[in-house]
């Protein structure tokens, strides 16, 4: 027996067809926004970690600095101030102010060779530059993932039903400078 089909039975194949790639579509969009999300934890857990960091290396400073106490304040209020950001944006303007911090406390220890001979400082350095490599690996993982869902919204025709479903871009992750992307350093002098 052969069917016949009308213009009913292409049009309700053609629904069926577009109704599967509206569903398939946006179940795209949920998984690659979860995958940025995802991805976005990868980065906050890396700066709690940095941030936990921070007070042990500001106390271990301390006790041979006393007298930089400016330096050291400034450390701890960029600390905190980056700990507390909750935007995309206003999470690198305050992480990258902790950065710098960090810098200027690293610049301030070379001047005390007994707190770069101090275990505890060398340790608490090993921890930060390891931490900063993990933290570059996240950004990586989170930018790619962002670029990923970013392309897919901006697609033909993926585009018109991310506009519809009010999907936006999402941010990436990005530090200002070549200087803030390095891990902070210090000469840590090779002991014979």
């Amino acid at each position: 027996m052969i069917i016949a089909w009308g213009l009913e039975g292409w049009l309700g194949v053609g629904g069926v067809v577009v109704l599967l790639w509206v569903v398939t579509t946006f179940n795209g969009f949920v998984r690659l926004q979860n995958r940025v999300r995802e991805a976005f934890s990868g980065i906050d857990v890396q700066l709690k970690r940095r941030h936990d960091l921070v007070p042990n290396l500001v106390e271990v400073v301390k006790g041979y600095a006393r007298h930089e106490r400016e330096t050291l304040e400034e450390v701890v209020k960029a600390r905190d101030s980056a700990a507390a950001a909750e935007q995309i944006p206003d999470r690198e303007r305050r992480e990258a102010s902790l950065q710098k911090s960090l810098s200027r406390l690293f610049a301030l220890a070379e001047q005390y060779p007994e707190l770069q001979a101090d275990g505890n400082f060398r340790k608490l350095h090993e921890d930060l530059v390891e931490l900063e490599d993990h933290l570059q690996y996240a950004r990586r993982y989170y930018n790619g993932a962002v670029r990923d869902f970013n392309n897919r919204i901006h697609v033909i025709p993926a585009n018109f039903l991310a506009a519809l479903f009010g999907k936006e871009e999402e941010p990436f992750f990005q530090l200002d400078s070549d200087s803030e992307r390095a891990a902070p350093g210090v000469s840590m002098g090779e002991s014979s």
